[in-house]
């Protein structure tokens, strides 16, 4: 029997071994039915993998591209009315000593107490402040479409304006940073839009946390948080009316944490529990 004359005569048809539970492959970003080839990965999905991994560690150290930020802002009509964006820095002053040193990341340096200190002779409602996180991918992706929905929604909802401060973007800031901008520019409630830690099917989740009266040194139990707000994850339209409620039943009862529960599916459900027994009793 003759040899084959080049690689590309030698055919392989069944070298890779399908998963039955592929076909579910549709329904999440999870690393499943990945099938395999031999005793190993198949090639597409090990060069996924690498993939994944390399935009993860892209998320954590690639920097937050301020400039271009404060760009996506300017050319909206609703965010409009909240700039010039207040550029503050926590107290790390790299990426390399914020990754080492945690508690550097959760406080404002002095030169941008001082700013938000000559902002503070008017009273806000809310200040919203946007940190990088561990990814910087999460801010400069969803934050600007995030709060443009946010306001407007506000403003459709809301008998009472609220007084929004000047929307403040922090580099090198943890979530209690947002904390001390609350506190400098003595305002009610803050909305803190931060970079989650980067998971390998996504480099680019954002969080929120909403924080009553926030001032150095409160406790994580005393805010509401919303995580994994992205499209392939909690879509804006559901972060920003989970937000709106809690934000709502914050102002009512003076406070957050775990107190406060997110009821905001509660007239959904019992609208389902209604229909259902509606069909049950027809049949």
């Amino acid at each position: 029997m003759s040899k084959p004359n080049s690689t590309d005569q030698i055919k392989q048809p069944h070298a890779v071994h399908q998963d039955p539970w592929a076909k579910l492959r549709q329904f999440t970003d999870a690393r499943i039915g990945l099938g395999r080839a031999g005793t190993s990965l198949p090639t597409s999905e090990l060069l996924r993998f690498q993939l994944s991994h390399a935009q993860a560690i892209d998320a954590v150290h690639v920097p937050l591209d301020v400039d271009k930020l404060s760009e996506q802002f300017q050319q909206s009509s609703v965010l409009s009315a909240y700039l010039p964006m207040q550029r503050l820095h926590s107290k790390a002053t790299d990426r390399m000593e914020y990754l080492q040193r945690p508690d550097l990341g959760r406080q404002l340096d002095s030169t941008s107490i001082e700013a938000l200190k000559a902002l503070n002779e008017e009273t806000y409602d809310l200040v919203f402040v946007l940190a990088d996180g561990l990814s910087s991918y999460a801010i400069s992706h969803h934050a600007k479409n995030f709060v443009e929905l946010f306001i407007s929604r506000l403003q459709e909802e809301s008998p009472k304006q609220l007084k929004i401060a000047p929307i403040c973007v922090v580099q090198q800031g943890r979530v209690a940073v947002g904390d001390d901008v609350c506190e400098a520019l003595n305002a009610k409630q803050v909305v803190l839009l931060i970079g989650e830690r980067p998971g390998l099917s996504s480099p680019d989740s954002m969080g929120l946390y909403l924080t009553w009266g926030a001032q150095r040194g409160m406790e994580d139990s005393m805010r509401n948080c919303i995580s994994n707000i992205r499209p392939e994850g909690l879509k804006y339209q559901a972060a920003v009316h989970k937000s709106i409620y809690l934000l709502n039943e914050s102002r009512r009862l003076a406070l957050t944490g775990v107190n406060l529960k997110d009821r905001s599916e509660d007239s959904l459900l019992e609208t389902e529990q209604t229909q259902h027994f509606s069909l049950t009793n027809l049949t």
